[in-house]
């Protein structure tokens, strides 16, 4: 099993679309990486050699930011953008959409559950017929 930037890679998939499962490489990026590495695309996880692991780890330290070191620069990014108080900090820090999506209605997965309306009860005082 290749275990890169501390992710096991699925064996039995091709190797170009195992790369996609590190946070930060998508099919394109993993396909440009087995060609630097001169690795057929189609060659399994399991097939791969010492060398070829080898040589797809140098590829990723030089060249690419991946797994723990990407989500650290996302967070400070967004977290940067909270501290100046700009609008798209603001909407991070409140929990709405950020890139100029409607609110009135939709908005749910960034909003969060709906609150709900309280139901009132018949008031005991109320004169009955």
């Amino acid at each position: 099993m290749a275990r890169i930037a501390g992710v096991d890679l699925p064996r039995r998939k091709h190797i170009a679309y195992a790369l996609p499962y590190l946070y930060g490489i998508g099919r394109t990026t993993a396909k440009e990486i087995c060609k630097k590495a001169r690795i057929p695309e189609n060659k399994k996880v399991d097939e791969l050699s010492d060398a070829e692991v080898r040589a797809i780890r140098e590829i990723l330290d030089a060249e690419y930011k991946v797994e723990g070191d990407l989500r650290r620069e996302v967070q400070l990014n967004i977290k940067r953008l909270m501290d100046l108080g700009c609008y798209r900090g603001l909407r991070h820090r409140r929990g709405l959409p950020v890139r100029g999506q409607r609110t009135h209605t939709n908005a749910r997965t960034r909003k969060g559950p709906r609150k709900g309306m309280l139901q009132r009860r018949p008031s005991a005082g109320a004169a009955k017929p």
